[in-house]
């Protein structure tokens, strides 16, 4: 797609893996649990602190790099801003080698599943703001060329929940040790990346920016249409935020878990009701040393649960400023807002935030 804006100015660009180790339970010994990551330097470099993106379920690095309809994506936004950029590929998929030995089983791409829960959610209304969603661009449905070019980039997951946040957790922890201070950008799947890394790695971490982070918090949503739109599904998670372990205070104890309470009912109108700790609260106090900054769809099927994230995090004593992008004027937009029309929109209120904290 022909672009308007001036060429962009790039001082040194190239790509790397971290996180790697050889396998030596198998005859090959080939290397797994290493992480691709591709970066560049904007020439006119105004903020010392680079942004690593890391992307969501079934995608790869390229969410962050381009939309469907050819526009500049958000790494090259924050570039044209003055900030370095890391995006990576999350281990075992895209440029991130995957071997089922060590990384286990692949989940299906589910093209249907892509249509109602990123592109056209409108046309299925699984939740109740689905039927709001406007923001994606083309006809939304196999066959359109930006539909195609979308469902082109899909890639299969590790299907190994704790696996899966496990060994990322560890690859972006081997990131920032290698470049430093860095801002996180985590996007969907990757948000129970980013607690877990805030966690280990918060002197690291000089914000954390949760765009529609994996939720809700203790039970996954079904999200399945009316009447129950919003039955408790699947595992418990074991930290209520990821099924990887966090830091507490007070610490657990061996064979202790934390203890979940269902409230009464929900506290915004149309949506779940939230699961939070029992009372008294632990705390985590790592990641309230990391300034956290939620944003939300109007029409996402995030949007009727997270809000249960920010209560969770707030009662477990960690800092949350949370946007939700109607109420700064950007309507329709759902789950995949970095890629939809309005995409600088959101991007510049992300940028705000982080700009007006140096």
């Amino acid at each position: 797609m022909p672009s308007d804006k001036p060429p962009l100015m790039i001082a040194r660009q190239g790509h790397f893996h971290v996180g790697g180790r050889y396998l030596e339970s198998s005859p090959d010994r080939p290397m797994v649990g290493q992480m691709y990551v591709e970066f560049q330097i904007p020439h006119e470099q105004r903020f010392k602190t680079p942004i690593v993106f890391v992307h969501g379920g079934q995608q790869g690095g390229m969410n962050w790099t381009q939309t469907a309809d050819g526009r500049e994506g958000w790494a090259q936004f924050f570039l044209r801003r003055g900030h370095a950029t890391y995006v990576v590929d999350q281990v075992g998929r895209g440029r991130s080698a995957w071997r089922e030995e060590f990384h286990g089983k692949l989940g299906p791409l589910k093209t249907d599943f892509a249509v109602q829960r990123f592109v056209a959610p409108e046309r299925f209304e699984k939740w109740p703001q689905a039927k709001l969603h406007t923001q994606w661009p083309g006809e939304g449905r196999p066959g359109d060329p930006l539909f195609d070019a979308f469902i082109a980039t899909q890639l299969p997951s590790i299907a190994d929940y704790a696996f899966q946040q496990e060994i990322n957790a560890q690859a972006l922890c081997a990131l920032l040790d290698k470049i430093g201070e860095a801002i996180l950008v985590v996007h969907s799947q990757a948000g129970a990346f980013g607690w877990i890394v805030a966690d280990r790695r918060p002197a690291f971490v000089k914000a954390l920016i949760a765009v529609e982070p994996n939720g809700p918090p203790v039970h996954d949503n079904a999200a399945l249409g009316a009447p129950d739109w919003f039955a408790d599904q699947g595992r418990t998670k074991v930290s209520g935020l990821c099924d990887v372990q966090l830091t507490w205070d007070p610490p657990l104890q061996d064979g202790d878990a934390l203890a979940f309470h269902k409230e009464d009912g929900p506290t915004r109108p149309d949506c779940a009701t939230c699961w939070r700790q029992a009372e008294p609260a632990r705390k985590l106090a790592n990641i309230a040393k990391v300034p956290v900054f939620m944003i939300t769809g109007e029409a996402s099927y995030h949007a009727p649960y997270d809000h249960c994230t920010t209560s969770f995090l707030r009662q477990a004593g960690v800092s949350v400023e949370h946007t939700y992008l109607a109420e700064r004027g950007f309507t329709g937009n759902g789950h995949m807002l970095m890629m939809e029309q309005n995409s600088d929109a959101s991007a510049a209120i992300v940028a705000e935030w982080i700009e007006a904290r140096g």
